[in-house]
């Protein structure tokens, strides 16, 4: 290999104070983890030193700890977009001490190209393989890397000895053109490609090239609990329903599915449920729960923008790489989340809520509508443009002292006029073909915990008679109780 290898120390040397950086790789799966861990010193040092030293981030999704958690703590985050689940980012983005904006995955790649975005100086990517002519194949998240490496100065590449070069294959890299000259992007079924197995670049631009040795695995799943349990098995029985009524195609669609502990229990209910034949899966993250069924023939392939799974199944993955790689694809987010890809496919999306109001409106990002939890992420990409959109919540939250409903969303992110079905461990709530109060009556008849249905009737009966039924007095009566007491039973409804 003609590149220049060097230490992480040596490539983070290259990275001053006001660069645009974007990274690879899409959830840790993918992202750099060395050379950002050495950008934070770098800029720690700098600190020391009485300057300034701040990069602007972008990032397909979440990130590593020694990305996201190390420049935060380092205070070395000039603004930062898009998705982010990092405790000190968090931190830093609600001190206003880090400029963060939200943005929709699928946007975030074209509307660099548009210039809408800063132009990034730098890409810093994981490979699993780079070759002396440019190509450059992804490991296990793929995230933005198409376009951070066309339009970048210069790239970084960490170079992951603990993927194998096996994984070629399992990529389809693809970037649209832009108007006025876009055309249709040709997937018209969840196992189609229509890119290529690499991103190629112009050998001149990769700057260093730093060996890596950390796994792209996660942390296991936390065990299925009985609340999570029932969301699985009532979004289960609700598309069971859908399909005995003959409201889904008998041969099934496709599932899109969030990220994390509640989405993981879904999908493993959805496979448990004979009523349900096998399915694909077009989403955004691959988890554990879809291994599981790969190999058990209850999902038939899977189309995704990361393989976010847990250490010990990434590593049965790669042991049985003639296998997945019949059964698994990895593109850039720009098309795993593509509205025309969705709706042409018909997805059956599934995410999780934040909070929800009676009416169907649903918060994905704010607590208590100011501080920032991870960001909407695709919600939205795949919500707008699904066959039947569904969301999902634990009706409660801090031991029952937080209603995941209430009158009105403290912060907007999905409305009504996008939610189909919201479903906690209680039931399910059908707000199709509904007026606003019958959509109110139905999630709190089904949806709502059993301590707080009395309190959001009263609240319904206390609005004046409109289309929408909202009191204007009281309608965050629930969220000042929990910001003055710590406890949203104490609302006075």
């Amino acid at each position: 290999m003609k590149y220049k290898i060097m230490t992480a120390e040596e490539a983070a040397a290259f990275i001053n104070n006001g660069d645009i950086v974007g990274f690879g790789g899409f959830t840790p799966a993918g992202s750099p983890k060395i050379v950002p861990d050495a950008i934070a010193k770098r800029a720690e040092a700098a600190h020391a030193e009485g300057k300034e030293f701040k990069i602007g981030i972008y990032t397909g999704a979440s990130t590593y700890d020694s990305l996201d958690g190390a420049l935060a703590r380092a205070n070395a985050v000039l603004f930062r977009t898009p998705y982010q689940s990092n405790k000190d980012m968090r931190a830093r983005i609600n001190a206003q001490e880090a400029h963060y904006f939200d943005m929709h995955l699928s946007h975030e790649a074209q509307e660099m190209r548009y210039g809408f975005l800063p132009k990034p100086k730098f890409a810093i990517v994981e490979a699993c393989e780079l070759t002396d002519d440019g190509e450059i194949v992804p490991t296990s998240g793929v995230g933005i890397l198409p376009t951070i490496c066309r339009l970048a100065d210069h790239i970084i590449v960490e170079l992951n000895t603990t993927t194998p070069k096996e994984l070629r294959g399992m990529h389809d890299i693809y970037e649209p053109n832009d108007p006025p000259h876009r055309e249709a992007i040709p997937i018209f079924n969840v196992s189609d490609r229509c890119g290529t197995n690499c991103i190629k670049v112009d050998p001149k631009k990769i700057l260093a090239v730093v060996e890596s040795n950390i796994s792209n695995g996660g942390n296991e799943f936390a065990p299925i609990d009985d609340v999570t349990a029932k969301i699985g098995a009532n979004v289960a029985n609700f598309l069971a329903g859908e399909l005995k009524a003959g409201r889904i195609p008998a041969s099934f669609l496709p599932i899109q599915s969030g990220v994390g502990n509640i989405a993981n229990a879904v999908l493993g209910f959805l496979g448990e449920n004979k009523d349900i034949p096998p399915f694909e899966m077009y989403t955004e993250v691959i988890q554990d729960s879809v291994i599981k069924l790969m190999k058990e023939g209850r999902v038939k392939f899977a189309s995704g923008c990361s393989l976010t799974v847990s250490h010990s199944v990434l590593e049965e993955v790669y042991a049985n790489l003639d296998f997945f790689k019949q059964r698994i694809v990895l593109c850039s987010q720009e098309i795993s989340n593509h509205p025309e890809i969705v709706r042409r496919l018909g997805l059956i999306t599934i995410n999780t809520a934040l909070e929800a109001d009676i009416f169907g409106n649903v918060n994905s990002t704010h607590v208590l509508g100011t501080k920032m939890m991870n960001g909407i992420g695709g919600s939205c990409d795949f919500t707008r443009n699904a066959y039947i959109s569904i969301f999902t919540t634990p009706s409660t939250a801090k031991e029952g002292k937080i209603s995941a409903i209430v009158p009105q969303v403290s912060h907007l992110d999905q409305s009504e006029h996008s939610v189909k079905v919201l479903i906690t461990e209680y039931g399910v709530a059908d707000l199709r073909c509904k007026s606003p109060i019958q959509r109110a009556h139905e999630i709190i008849n089904n949806c709502v915990h059993p301590d707080y249905r009395d309190m959001l009737r009263r609240y319904i009966e206390s609005a004046p008679k409109a289309h929408t039924p909202m009191n204007i007095y009281t309608c965050f009566e629930m969220h000042k109780a929990f910001a003055e007491t710590g406890d949203m039973h104490n609302a006075k409804l």
